[in-house]
């Protein structure tokens, strides 16, 4: 029997490559599999916060965001506009927004945070169409009782400029308030409010 010399370096060394190059390749498998359990960019931006500026927001205007693929209103409302919530109280359905619609800071009167901002998803309750901003104070065709606010064309359901709903219309609740918070005097986060 002859003995061979066996180069324990040069096996350690191989082991070590080896071993290295295994380790790259579960890695390289792992990580393809791993992330595929993490949301899309895609389904990420669908449920994300959005960021509004609302520092050129002027009293009485209404801006749209795009939130969750839902329109959501940004609206200012006049000290006008805020005094005339109070005259209609008896013609809303659910004035004091019992109603769970809103967040439990946007429980009030205004439905807001402050009260000259109100941001409200600008879907109808009724059968989710998109109504039309009537800040005007008295159009003939939408009654004596109306001081402004949102009208819904497909089925006249309408609403005041706190985004509740009058009796007797097909819409059955008040509008959404979406989640909100202010980051400052002049940016709006919707969708986060922690």
């Amino acid at each position: 029997m002859s003995e061979q010399h066996v180069d324990t370096g040069r096996r350690r060394f191989l082991t070590v490559a080896t071993s290295a190059v295994g380790g790259v390749a579960a890695a390289g498998v792992a990580v393809p599999f791993l992330m595929s359990f993490a949301p899309s960019e895609r389904a990420k931006a669908a449920g994300a916060p959005v960021e509004v500026d609302i520092s050129k927001l002027e009293p009485g205007q209404k801006i749209n965001v795009e939130w969750r693929g839902k329109p959501v209103w940004v609206l200012s409302r006049t000290p006008e506009q805020l005094k005339n919530l109070a005259t209609i109280e008896g013609e809303l359905l659910d004035p004091k927004s019992e109603s769970p619609e809103q967040p439990a800071y946007c429980k009030n009167a205004t439905r807001s945070i402050k009260p000259e901002i109100l941001v409200a998803v600008g879907i109808c309750t009724h059968l989710g169409c998109s109504p039309t901003h009537r800040p005007d104070l008295a159009p003939a065709d939408l009654g004596p009782k109306w001081v402004g606010g949102f009208y819904c064309p497909c089925h006249g359901s309408k609403f005041d400029l706190a985004a509740r709903v009058y009796n007797g219309v097909p819409a059955p609740k008040n509008m959404e308030v979406p989640p909100h918070k202010y980051m400052s005097d002049t940016r709006l986060l919707i969708g986060d409010d922690k």
